[in-house]
């Protein structure tokens, strides 16, 4: 596995080639690739990326699976092009979060209709040998106030993803969720590289239980200590994972900086907790 840079989840916004010469400064392995700039030129993204040693890592699933099936459908046709250039540039991961409640559809409807277009997004991908990473949303703060719980824990995402059933959907897995779902070590021992499509790590608030903490309030990783990313980041080396590591921690401090401070910042955070993983 490799350490990995998400610029726009720390707030950077600068053209990607940019993005990907302050990454490979800083001393990360991988970057989420700029799929506008990957459509418009593949072959100049790839040698870009090459050219500073770094790994594609996940980009997001474009398709709106949420909402009518008219949205859905015009997302779904647009899926076959952006897969086609992804495996061009090596970029075989792909990732999407799943909502742990409705207000309008209970479970059973719920569960189906994400089975149901998951799978037709699943089925382009693996066309281009493209995998698909499902995140589940742990924080019981999301969940409250919605009329319908939905899939919010590794077991039950894993049943989705065997419902699926096209052999290339596995996790996006995210240490907050992780924690938030009440994780354990073991858990992280049930799972291979084949289930773990994508990786996500950040720290939580202090003061606060894994019941008490909101999603969109996080730390860089390690920088409270709340979650036990040793225990982590072990885990998915002793498990075998391959793919990227990539900082989500909503930071206001890191979005205040100067965009290579706050890349540089991000990269010392997540060395520091990979070197105390001793990994």
């Amino acid at each position: 596995m490799y350490p990995a840079l998400s610029p726009g989840m720390i707030g950077v916004q600068l053209p990607f080639d940019e993005c990907v010469k302050l990454a490979a400064e800083a001393g990360f392995k991988g970057i989420a690739v700029d799929m506008a700039a990957a459509t418009a030129d593949p072959s100049g993204v790839r040698q870009l990326l090459e050219g500073n040693k770094l790994a594609p890592a996940a980009w997001g699933l474009p398709v709106d699976f949420r909402k009518d099936d008219q949205t859905f459908q015009a997302g779904l046709a647009s899926l076959p092009g952006m897969a086609k250039v992804a495996r061009q540039i090596g970029a075989i991961r792909c990732s999407t979060w799943i909502l742990p409640f409705s207000d309008t559809l209970k479970f059973e409807e719920n569960f189906e209709l994400h089975k149901t277009r998951l799978r037709a997004c699943a089925e382009v991908l693996a066309d281009c040998d493209c995998r698909l990473g499902l995140e589940f949303v742990g924080p019981r703060t999301l969940r409250e106030n919605h009329a319908h719980e939905f899939l919010c824990d590794q077991e039950g995402m894993l049943g989705l993803c065997e419902a699926i059933g096209t052999g290339n959907v596995g996790l996006l897995f995210d240490c907050f969720h992780w924690y938030t779902s009440h994780g354990t070590k073991d858990d992280i021992h049930k799972l291979s590289d084949a289930l773990v499509v994508d990786v996500h790590i950040n720290d939580a608030v202090e003061g606060r239980g894994p019941d008490e903490q909101i999603d969109g309030e996080r730390r860089l990783p390690g920088e409270t200590g709340v979650i036990d990313l040793k225990v982590f980041l072990r885990g998915l080396k002793e498990i075998g994972y391959t793919g990227p590591v990539t900082p989500e921690p909503f930071s206001e401090k890191l979005r205040e900086m100067a965009p290579q401070d706050a890349i540089r910042a991000t990269a010392e955070a997540v060395m520091r907790v990979w070197a105390d993983a001793g990994i």
